[in-house]
C-alpha cells in the first residue's frame, strides 16, 4: 500500500469556504497518468495538482475530471500554498516546470501569493449563435477566442445573472469565460464554465486571467487592476500586465489535510 499526502486548498479566499478548491498532492516520483487520472476523478474536484520535487524548484501537472491539462491559476496558487505553509519551504519565490508553458513562478508577499502566468492574447470570433443560445443571452458586446472562449457584456449584472445550458455548451469543445467592466471596486469580472468537468462553473479560475488581463489592461489603459470572478463562492484578483507575462495575485487557505492511500 502507498501512502501520499492530500491537501485540499480554497485559493483565492482568505477564509474557508470562498474562492476556488483545489486538492494538491506532493509525490516524490510520478505514478502512471491512468492513477493520476482516477485520483483526480476521485476526488471530484474541478483541478488536482500533483508536483515533484526537482533540482530547481517542482515539476507540476494538473488533471481534470476528463484528463491532463495545460494550465491552472488556482491548483498553482493552492500548491504554493502547501509548499510554503505545510512543507515549510523558506525561500520567497519558487519555481515551477511544467510540461506545456514552460517555467512558472510564485512569489510569497505577506499573505499573498503571486503567480507569473504567460499572457494569452485572443483573437476575434465569427459569431456562435450555438454559444450565445447556452449561455441564456440575446446578445454580447463580443466574442474572442485564445484557449477558452471570451464572451464580453456589457455590465457586471449581466455576467452575474447568466444562467447557462453547461450540457449545451459540450459540442463547443471549449471553455468559456464570460466578462464585463466591473461595478465599484473592481476593475473587470467574469465567471467561467467548464462544461464535461465535475465542476461545471468553476468558482475562481487564475488561467482565464492570462487572456482577461491583457484584454482589460488595453481598454481600460491600465497595467494594473483589482478583479473579482462573480460565483456564488466568488474571489478576488490582483491583476498586472507585465510584457508578455501576466502577474496574478490571491490569498490561500487550507481547508483539509489526509492521506490518499493507494492499494
Amino acid at each position: 500500500m502507498q501512502s501520499i499526502d492530500f491537501y485540499m486548498v480554497d485559493a483565492f479566499a482568505n477564509a474557508t469556504f470562498g474562492g476556488n478548491t483545489a486538492a494538491v498532492c506532493p509525490l516524490s516520483e510520478w505514478l502512471p497518468d491512468e492513477i493520476l487520472l482516477k485520483m483526480a476523478k476521485q476526488h471530484k474536484q474541478s483541478e488536482t495538482a500533483f508536483f515533484v520535487p526537482t533540482d530547481e524548484g517542482f515539476e507540476l501537472r494538473w488533471f481534470t475530471s476528463l484528463g491532463e491539462i495545460n494550465l491552472c491559476g488556482h491548483a498553482t496558487l493552492a500548491t504554493a500554498h502547501v509548499i510554503f505553509e505545510h512543507l515549510g519551504d523558506p525561500r520567497r519565490t519558487i519555481r515551477f516546470s511544467t510540461r506545456f508553458v514552460g517555467p512558472l513562478t510564485v512569489t510569497r508577499e505577506g499573505a499573498w501569493l503571486t503567480l507569473d502566468f504567460p499572457a494569452w492574447e485572443t483573437e476575434p470570433s465569427a459569431p456562435l449563435p450555438l454559444l450565445l443560445k447556452a449561455l441564456g443571452i440575446g446578445e454580447c458586446k463580443e466574442v474572442r477566442v485564445a484557449r477558452d472562449y471570451m464572451v464580453v457584456l456589457e455590465s457586471q449584472q449581466q455576467v452575474e445573472a447568466v444562467r447557462p445550458d453547461i450540457n449545451a455548451m459540450l459540442p463547443l469543445e471549449k471553455m468559456v469565460c464570460v466578462t464585463a467592466r466591473g461595478d465599484g471596486d473592481y476593475d473587470f469580472v467574469s465567471r467561467f464554465f467548464s462544461p464535461g468537468d465535475a465542476v461545471p462553473e468553476d468558482p475562481v479560475t487564475g488561467s482565464a486571467h492570462s487572456m482577461l488581463i491583457p484584454y482589460w489592461a488595453e481598454k481600460l489603459d491600465k497595467t494594473k487592476m483589482l478583479a473579482r470572478q462573480v460565483s456564488e463562492r466568488g474571489g478576488d484578483l490582483r491583476c498586472q500586465l507585465a510584457g508578455d507575462r501576466v502577474l496574478i495575485g490571491g490569498q490561500a487557505t487550507t481547508y483539509l489535510i489526509g492521506k490518499v492511500l493507494l492499494r
